[in-house]
């Protein structure tokens, strides 16, 4: 199969593919006498292995290790259960710091009860003061895609670029939704 019908066997786009083959996390792949690279099902399988770790959240250099370990079906699994024990206490500390925004932007809402216009508004006056303030800032604990549906999104708004965590490499725009 060409480079085509394997995104669309994985359910994702063709620059995604393009993108772990640069990364090293999808073999090299035979090319036909056109030049064409042919992928088979072996690609197909570790295509939705990559992409089942990355719905997991896991970084690519995450994703390298535990495909290390998946092509040396011999070794023991030992890092691998460390480094999956390492990526939930980073999943448990950032819902942690959600928690905290949620805390925070609950307090901001209590600011401004009514409508009322701009300028006496409780919750915009806040934020001008603690922008003014001199002193360390909060960490910013933004949830990327979070304002990119339901009621409130933009139509035809573009999605905002996703933060990187860790040392992870950029993502594609077809993994950033």
């Amino acid at each position: 199969m060409k480079i085509g019908e394997l995104a669309l066997a994985a359910q994702t786009q063709v620059e995604t593919v393009r993108h772990y083959e640069r990364e090293g996390l999808l073999p090299l792949a035979p090319r036909s006498e056109g030049n064409y690279r042919i992928y088979g099902p072996e690609h197909v399988e570790r295509l939705a292995f990559v992409r089942h770790c990355r719905s997991l959240d896991m970084t690519l250099n995450e994703i390298r290790v535990l495909l290390r370990f998946k092509d040396d079906p011999q070794a023991g699994c030992g890092e691998v259960n460390s480094l999956l024990d390492e990526h939930i206490g980073h999943v448990a500390a950032r819902i942690r710091d959600l928690r905290q925004l949620e805390r925070q932007l609950k307090a901001l809402r209590e600011q401004c009860a009514g409508v009322r216009d701009a300028a006496h508004c409780g919750i915009l006056n806040e934020l001008v003061q603690a922008a003014s303030t001199p002193g360390p800032r909060p960490a910013n604990l933004h949830v990327p895609g979070s304002h990119t549906t339901g009621s409130r999104a933009r139509p035809g708004a573009a999605k905002p670029p996703r933060l990187q965590r860790r040392s992870q490499p950029p993502v594609t725009p077809e993994e950033s939704r």
